[in-house]
């Protein structure tokens, strides 16, 4: 396989871009010029761009150092918490956490088969059309030549490639929109594990890794590196951080939690306006309550602002995107709200996305062992569902620590592909209908949010008796979930007595066959007679009514 390293270049920008740089290099702190301030009233100005209403189906590889251990999410906190899954797998294959912390652990990670192009090919095959890389998490690694974080980023240690640079040029090349997800505003927190110890057994009372400075790395693979830059724990704990409730408040900057100094604060805004402005992405995801930071510090506001200038500047209007999670009225008119795991139960007055994965966010191998990955149908539902909704789906396919995906992951993705070759035409430039569908699942209690979302799969599967729609112009798209046993489909929204319909119905086909189907429009609903020959992928089938 082809692999890339660190001297891939940057994408080149235009010459309004290279001038918004400019204003932004001349001060620490600053921000593009342009109408946007970075105030809610300002930003609540936004106008979500036309090409991520239209894209409706994005891939994400939240892929970074912690899938080298191949053991699942959050791995570098769950690294120091004696006795947890993550704590004994790390003792018996790496070492303990006072000798080996997860610092070694990036210096492990190669990304040796990493080709971002072939991943790229197979997910515009799949149909995306939009791809965003992980481009820190709260581990705290920069995945890019960042020069607000010189001693701990990928061009330094492990991998010793700009990995951003790479996702981008790839997306680029196939003609998908290109965004970066950031996740490093919490390191400050999220990392107060490390400056524990074990309580018990042969090495209790012998501080793990998490205080060490540059002073402690003579003779070491790190010496001359800070680890205090990459694990921030030159701090007294959040109060009780580790108690669940406790810290469901503290992911927000409440409850007790240790709040950031300022210089934390501002090298994390040069670190993430140095990545948009070096890598130029169209979108930019934060994995935050609101914005990074929020409320203790305006950063995140000065992010979202010096984004939407810039993107004014090169391109001559916004088309910038970015994503935060439990926002208010006003916030989710200044940016596109983010569901983690979860879905609206109505059709949201403004675009929305919800972000999920098929299997754990960082790769877990056991998952692959138990063959326990969501399946193409399960991922098809989910996009039907949301599209009916006014949204996007963001979908993330675990990489492996050596840059790829396995084979049970590329036939999930393979064959979601297949699907959207047929059915694309109803999902991609749609907008919702009048409802956004009928059946039991829609009659059922809507399953509440809780948090960030987190309500995914909590309610009834979608069957033959489900009906979703999407529109576009003057046609309605019916997506039926499953191929009902008598051939015949009823949908009541649609008959003659429908305040929706502005007329009778004129023709009916069946997305991939282009021939028209047997129907009755009456005033109890629509009926129509399907093919005798199911489709391969019957699970959800979409009819073009017009």
């Amino acid at each position: 396989m082809k692999h890339l390293g660190a001297a891939i270049p940057a994408v080149a920008l235009s010459p309004y871009a290279r001038a918004a740089d400019a204003l932004t290099q001349a001060a620490p702190g600053a921000i593009a010029a342009g109408p946007f301030a970075p105030t809610w009233d300002s930003l609540a100005n936004y106008q979500t761009p036309d090409w991520f209403r239209n894209a409706k189906f994005g891939i994400w590889a939240h892929w970074g150092p912690q899938c080298e251990a191949e053991h699942g999410d959050w791995y570098a906190r769950g690294l120091y918490e004696e006795g947890s899954a993550h704590y004994l797998y790390h003792v018996a294959k790496y070492g303990h956490p006072s000798k080996f912390g997860f610092k070694d652990v990036i210096q492990q990670w190669k990304a040796e088969r990493w080709d971002p192009d072939a991943l790229l090919a197979l997910y515009k095959q799949a149909g995306a059309k939009y791809f965003m890389a992980l481009a820190n998490h709260h581990d705290n690694l920069d995945l890019y030549n960042s020069r607000h974080q010189p001693d701990w980023n990928v061009t330094k240690v492990g991998p010793k490639k700009d990995l951003m640079a790479g996702w981008s040029k790839a997306a680029r090349a196939n003609g998908m929109r290109f965004g970066v997800s950031v996740h490093a505003a919490h390191a400050w927190t999220w990392y107060e594990t490390a400056q524990g110890a074990d309580k018990k057994g042969p090495l209790a009372g012998v501080p793990y890794d998490g205080k060490l400075t540059r002073a402690d790395g003579k003779g070491t693979w790190w010496e001359g590196l800070d680890p205090q830059a990459l694990y921030a724990q030159n701090h007294p704990l959040s109060k009780n951080g580790s108690e669940g409730g406790v810290w469901d408040q503290q992911w927000s900057w409440g409850g007790g939690a240790a709040i950031p100094n300022q210089a934390y604060c501002d090298k994390f805004f040069n670190r993430t306006r140095d990545l948009i402005d070096a890598y130029d992405p169209d979108m930019v995801y934060f994995d935050d309550t609101v914005l990074p930071l929020w409320p203790v510090s305006d950063v995140g506001l000065r992010l979202t602002a010096h984004l939407y200038n810039r993107s004014i500047a090169s391109k001559g209007r916004n088309e910038a995107v970015v994503n935060g999670k439990i926002l208010n009225e006003q916030q989710r008119r200044s940016m596109v709200w983010d569901i983690e795991r979860g879905q609206s139960h109505r059709i949201e007055p403004l675009p929305w996305q919800t972000c999920t994965c098929i299997g754990n966010w960082h790769y877990d191998r056991s998952l692959y062992e138990r063959k326990a990955y969501k399946s193409a149908q399960t991922v098809v539902h989910t996009l039907i569902d949301v599209v009916s909704k006014n949204g996007n789906l963001l979908l993330s396919v675990p990489v492996r620590g050596n840059g790829t995906i396995d084979e049970q992951e590329r036939a999930i993705v393979e064959e979601i592909g297949r699907w959207m070759a047929v059915n694309g035409e109803a999902i991609y430039d749609t907008r919702p209908w009048a409802v956004y569908g009928e059946g039991p699942v829609a009659r059922e209690a809507a399953t509440p949010l809780s948090g960030a979302g987190f309500n995914e799969g909590q309610g009834k599967p979608f069957s033959a008796a489900d009906v979703r729609f999407t529109a576009k112009d003057k046609t309605v798209f019916a997506f039926v979930m499953g191929w009902p046993e008598s051939g015949r489909v009823s949908i009541e929204a649609m008959g003659s007595a429908s305040p929706h319909l502005a007329g009778r119905i004129q023709r009916v086909e069946l997305l991939g066959t282009k021939r028209a189907l047997a129907f009755e429009q009456t005033a109890q609903g629509l009926q129509v007679t399907l093919p005798a020959d199911m489709p391969a992928l019957a699970y959800a089938s979409a009819l073009k009514i017009s």
